[in-house]
């Protein structure tokens, strides 16, 4: 059976550690009322990014280990985005036909165009 990476690069065990005390630490942090919310979107797209690769190391590791499934990151990231495209497109419709939901313009107009290219793209693969 094949060695886990941490155990092949013990210094990636040891920033992850380091990394998850920091984030404990960030906690009380994110709980006061002086946060630019730019900086605090930042964050939120930078720890969703990790999240997700995080969760494809993960499966792909164990993947190999259990010598099952794909063990690509990038495909099992890919796989997750369209996951989650699926979801978030089914919240929006959702969103779209309640009254009480208020959007601008702009924003529909920006979801409308790149929808309409990944329609063009997906019916040239599909």
């Amino acid at each position: 059976m094949a060695k886990p990476e941490s155990a092949k690069n013990p210094g990636v065990s040891l920033r992850l550690t380091n990394a998850i005390g920091e984030l404990s630490s960030l906690l009380e942090l994110l709980r006061s009322d002086e946060l630019d919310p730019r900086i605090l979107a930042d964050f939120r797209d930078a720890l969703n990014r990790v999240r997700n690769t995080a969760w494809a190391a993960q499966q792909a590791a164990e993947n190999k280990l259990f010598e099952h499934g794909p063990t690509n990151m990038d495909s099992l990231l890919a796989s997750e985005r369209v996951r989650a495209a699926y979801q978030l497109c089914l919240s929006i419709r959702e969103d779209l036909l309640a009254d009480n939901a208020q959007f601008q313009k702009g924003q529909l107009t920006e979801l409308y165009d790149v929808a309409v290219q990944l329609t063009k793209h997906l019916k040239s693969i599909l």
